[in-house]
């Protein structure tokens, strides 16, 4: 079987071989590119003779998919799969795997660095040491006693509630499915809107969530409450985001993710409001999260050729 990592998946060449040829032995051969392209034809040609293929968030369309007529298993070195045209593959039974759980930790700790970004004006205070200035109109606000809100009780999700205890944050949650947490307050979505000082959005994308985050359900929040968003662009309507942020009808956002992955352009809506810090969807990317994620692309393609294939989506 021929195993085609299409791209660089965040570790260093040589670490990441040394990784693959300990999990996988000579049970595979391993062809390996290190550049990421996103073109058509390039990927076509890089991905037609795989039996598995494994990249990170690179979309892959049934454009590329129906020309490798080999393929039985996608390793996706991610979590979500979005990218991933789901419904070929289903429909031509090629396996696919992602990479749960292996971010759990970098994610919910930016969701942190987000918010005390906000409250304690972090960027605006670097800019007015620079400018021989003070901490005039910077004084911030402090974690401890506010309510954090928490959209998504996956395994992010459960992982920032618990940060937010740590914090001493009084800690409400909301999740479709029954979800328990000791010293959480379980509740629907509309009241942590109404009642959160900070809402943290921990959802996959999907037909339900796209545009979760309304006009309607940003007019529900506090004028002195911030939204943090690291999971998927699209579950937030950006524009109605924006607009709610220049009127001032919410008091600052985080955005990790957009509807295109980076860079984004200049005339976003989301780039042209007051108090938003915007990052280049890098909540998943750390060095232990992504030599985590490696050892997971492995362990999938280990099980599937063990016949008891594990994260299957």
């Amino acid at each position: 079987m021929k195993l085609v990592i299409i791209e660089p998946l965040g570790v260093e060449e040589k670490r990441l071989l040394d990784l693959a040829k300990e999990k996988l032995q000579d049970r595979v051969e391993i062809v390996y590119y290190n550049t990421r392209v996103t073109d058509t034809e390039t990927l076509v040609e890089r991905a037609k003779d795989a039996d598995i293929l494994a990249f990170s968030n690179l979309p892959f369309k049934k454009e590329v998919l129906e020309h490798c007529s080999n393929l039985k298993l996608i390793s996706v070195a991610f979590t979500g799969v979005d990218h991933v045209a789901m419904d070929y593959c289903k429909e031509k039974g090629i396996m696919v795997c992602n990479c749960a759980g292996y971010s759990n930790t970098a994610v919910s700790e930016l969701v942190f660095g987000l918010a005390l970004s906000l409250y304690r004006n972090i960027i605006p205070c670097n800019e007015v040491v620079r400018q021989e200035k003070d901490k005039t109109g910077l004084v911030g606000l402090e974690l401890e006693g506010k309510k954090f809100g928490v959209i998504g009780f996956g395994a992010i999700g459960s992982r920032t509630a618990m940060l937010a205890k740590a914090f001493g944050c009084e800690v409400y949650g909301y999740n479709r499915s029954p979800k328990q947490m000791d010293g959480v307050t379980m509740t629907d979505m509309d009241t942590i809107l109404k009642e959160c000082d900070i809402v943290s959005l921990h959802v996959p994308l999907n037909d339900s969530t796209r545009g979760l985050i309304s006009a309607d359900k940003l007019a529900l929040m506090k004028p002195n409450a911030i939204l943090i968003n690291t999971a998927r662009g699209p579950v937030v309507d950006s524009q109605a985001l924006a607009d709610a942020l220049t009127a001032g009808r919410i008091a600052g956002a985080a955005v990790d993710v957009f509807e295109t992955e980076p860079p984004i352009a200049t005339s976003h809506p989301l780039l042209n409001c007051p108090n938003l810090i915007a990052t280049p969807h890098v909540a998943f990317a750390t060095e232990e999260a992504l030599y985590k994620r490696a050892i997971i692309v492995f362990d999938n393609i280990v099980k599937y050729l063990d016949g008891c294939p594990q994260n299957v989506m």
